[in-house]
């Protein structure tokens, strides 16, 4: 089959025909994980070992999939993750991303490693809402200068990436010696060109980005940061990268508005339960005095249901956009939103719901790894090379 005549409909083609069509080093850079992998497969499995319980006879004619995520109304419950470095992927990057946010009226938020800055991605979609994904560097001029930017130009809340104080070791990049292309700058610091530089040495030995994260990132980083932070933003701030009560506890009382339950997409610390597997002792833990959200391995839009059934208010999405924004740029984009939102609508309605509200625990049930046969394998998916063999 013309691979021009193939027209995906799921996420896992996008991801096959997004791999037939990126340089090796940059797919290797969005798809791989730390270590083995195994946190990486296991995320896309916690959601095969939750079964749906659907419930019958339902009147289903009229249904609402809309919902509220801090205030902002959105189409579905789905807000795109942040992701570095766009315009690897495609060259309009995170102006096509946020355009189809905007259109289709959902959340995007931008990752401060964007390689359009802030403000270009700001005004290229004013009515979309727009969250903005922050690190606290060492020095901390940056992070102020950063947040006060972000202000500025209109981001509703910040997102705290709290799981990254040393990057995880991403054997792919490593082999591939990755290195930002020499076409590309980071968007957010054009008279930091330093920042540029950084990524692009050593790369003889291994991974640019590595490098880059080691000079600027601050592994000093406590719970006192968070009380500065909330000393020079009247922002929102969303704390990602929470796994466990004790810390969704400490997260309430620092005063953040919301958590994002996250490994990284497993690219920090292989070995780490599958994100959806934290959920419930976080929502927990919480006690329903913030908003809980979810990343890591959302691949269908039942997979929604299953996050929304264990206490999630909504899950975030990443490496699915970057490959629908690699195969056909903002059209990409919007199809994958069209295709999780539709899966999402009829898989609401055969389990029985006309509205978001009507989830609840009841609807799913764990089962074991045993029961369900699913492949353990920590470097390949089979599933992926099905597309490839079509087209």
């Amino acid at each position: 089959m013309d691979e021009k005549q193939f027209t995906p409909v799921n996420t896992y083609e996008y991801q096959a025909l997004a791999k037939s069509k990126l340089p090796k080093m940059i797919y290797d850079y969005y798809a791989s994980g730390a270590d083995d992998q195994y946190t990486l497969e296991d995320n896309m499995a916690g959601f095969r070992r939750i079964r749906l319980r659907p419930r019958v006879l339902v009147d289903i004619s009229v249904q609402d999939i809309s919902t509220t995520l801090l205030g902002i109304s959105s189409s579905f419950p789905l807000i795109i993750a942040p992701a570095a470095m766009q315009k690897m992927a495609h060259p309009q990057g995170e102006i096509a991303v946020a355009r189809s946010a905007a259109k289709n009226k959902v959340i995007m938020t931008l990752s401060s490693l964007s390689t359009y800055s802030l403000e270009e991605v700001a005004e290229s979609s004013p009515t979309g809402p727009k969250w903005f994904q922050l690190y606290i560097y060492k020095d901390r001029l940056v992070t102020r200068k950063l947040v006060e930017r972000a202000e500025k130009a209109g981001y509703k809340a910040l997102v705290l990436t709290v799981d990254a104080q040393r990057l995880g070791r991403r054997e792919a990049d490593i082999h591939n010696k990755f290195t930002l292309p020499q076409h590309l700058t980071f968007g957010n610091f054009k008279n930091w060109t330093a920042s540029d530089d950084k990524i692009r040495t050593k790369k003889s030995q291994g991974s640019g980005i590595e490098s880059y994260f080691a000079t600027l990132m601050d592994p000093s980083v406590t719970w006192k940061d968070i009380a500065w932070l909330k000393t020079i933003t009247k922002l929102p701030i969303i704390l990602k990268g929470i796994t466990t009560a004790e810390d969704a506890a400490k997260a309430v009382e620092s005063g953040v508005a919301a958590i994002i339950v996250s490994n990284h997409g497993a690219r920090q610390l292989d070995g780490m339960l599958a994100t959806i597997d934290c959920v419930e002792e976080v929502v927990g833990a919480v006690r329903s005095l913030i908003p809980v959200f979810m990343d890591s391995g959302v691949r269908r839009g039942t997979d929604i249901i299953k996050a929304l059934a264990l206490g999630a208010q909504a899950v975030c999405v990443g490496r699915p956009i970057l490959w629908g924004l690699a195969v056909s740029g903002e059209d990409g984009v919007d199809d994958v939103i069209n295709l999780l939102r539709n899966e999402f609508h009829l898989g609401m309605g055969l389990v029985g719901c006309r509205s978001v509200n009507e989830i609840h625990r009841r609807m799913v049930k764990r089962q074991n790894d045993s029961c369900l046969g699913v492949s353990r394998s920590p470097k390949y998916d089979e599933r992926l090379s099905q597309p490839i063999a079509r087209l």
